[in-house]
Parts: structure tokens; C-alpha cells; sequence
């Protein structure tokens, strides 16, 4: 709900490729912040590319008007793809589609490379080097989240829906301006929360 969308592409040798699972490289959802952070420097050594796209809650808030979230992640992730210098054979990705595959020809629209795409839920679970990126991508929003508390001067958690002091946060200060350029208005937890307290920012507007 607050925050940056962050993706990362990873490439790595295929020989190279047990070396993740050696430095204990795993979904980034199992793992805590300070082990994310510690194999962070690892993944940089042992992959040949990294390339992160981040789109603010603003630029979310703008293409979600015309794109569903899943387009929008295609898109930069059919970006990512035109940036990576040596292109790899094959790319598996997590689909963030409910049908896998779909996902794949989305990123079809966007990006013509010969690579193999190989769309899959919890690709970021199986496979080694999607692990990889997923760690760097939670350590690169993180970086981004702790400016935004700084600035905000409040530490209102993750920003993601299951965090309860997100939720409070934005039950609190949904009417300060300064926060409203990191909420990801388009998001259905948002609007909930606008319905339950429309009346008070009637009041406040």
C-alpha cells in the first residue's frame, strides 16, 4: 500500500548457479531483513547482471488507471529485459498472473528478445536465481522504505497490506498530504480504508 513496486532481474552462469544455494539463498519472503542484507553482497558476486526497476507509488497510481498491476509489472519487467547486456537462454519468472503462463505473453508485448521465458508461481521459491533477485528487490524497497520513514518521520512498518501498523498508520495520517505521494491509492485495502473514515476527510478537505 505504500511505497515503491520493485523488480529485479538476475543472471547468473549456470555453473555458477549451486553457489547460490550454498550461500543459503532462498525466497525472500523466509528470510529475515538482516539475512536478506548479508547475502545481498554475496548474490553481487556470484551473478553476472543485475537490473532493478522501481516505479514510485505515484507513477502506480497514474498507469494503474489505464493498466492492471500485472501489465504494469510486464512492462518493467519487458524493460529490465532490454537492459541486461548479455542475454540469457532461458528466464524464469514468478507469475504474478493466476494463470502462470499468461504472464509470459504479456512480457511478449514488451520485450522481442530471443530468451526462453519460462513463467511459474513460486518460481521465486524453486528456483536458485529467482531467490536471488527476489532478496535483492526486498533489500533495494527496504533501502526505499526507511527513507520514507525518515522523511515522514514515523516508522509505519512494511507498507504491505498484513502489516498491521501499516494499516494504523494510514487510519492515522491518511490526511497529510506529504504522505499521499507514497500510497498506492489504486490498492482495494485503500479505498476500504477511505470508505470506513470518508467523513472525516470531508471534513479535513
Amino acid at each position: 500500500m505504500l511505497g515503491p513496486l520493485v523488480i529485479c532481474l538476475a543472471t547468473v552462469e549456470k555453473e555458477r548457479e549451486e553457489e547460490l544455494k550454498k550461500i543459503g539463498v532462498k525466497d525472500s519472503k523466509l528470510l529475515t531483513p538482516k539475512k536478506r542484507e548479508h547475502l545481498y553482497g554475496k548474490i553481487t558476486e556470484i551473478c553476472n547482471e543485475l537490473v532493478v526497476m522501481k516505479t514510485t507509488a505515484a507513477s502506480l497510481n497514474e498507469e494503474m488507471k489505464k493498466h492492471s498491476l500485472n501489465e504494469i509489472e510486464a512492462m518493467e519487467l519487458g524493460k529490465a529485459l532490454s537492459l541486461i547486456k548479455k542475454p540469457p537462454e532461458i528466464v524464469h519468472i514468478d507469475s504474478p498472473d493466476t494463470v502462470a503462463g499468461r504472464f509470459c505473453t504479456r512480457i511478449r508485448k514488451y520485450h522481442t528478445g530471443n530468451e526462453q521465458l519460462i513463467c511459474e508461481h513460486k518460481a521465486d521459491f524453486n528456483y536458485p536465481i529467482c531467490s536471488a533477485a527476489s532478496i535483492i528487490a526486498k533489500v533495494e524497497r527496504d533501502a526505499v522504505i526507511e527513507e520514507i520513514k525518515k522523511e515522514l518521520c514515523c516508522d509505519f512498518g512494511s507498507g504491505y497490506t498484513s502489516d498491521d501498523r501499516t494499516i494504523k498508520f494510514l487510519k492515522e495520517n491518511m490526511h497529510r498530504l506529504e504522505v499521499h505521494k507514497y500510497i498506492r491509492k489504486e490498492w482495494a485495502t485503500i479505498e476500504n480504508l477511505k470508505q470506513r473514515k470518508l467523513s472525516e476527510f470531508d471534513a479535513d478537505e
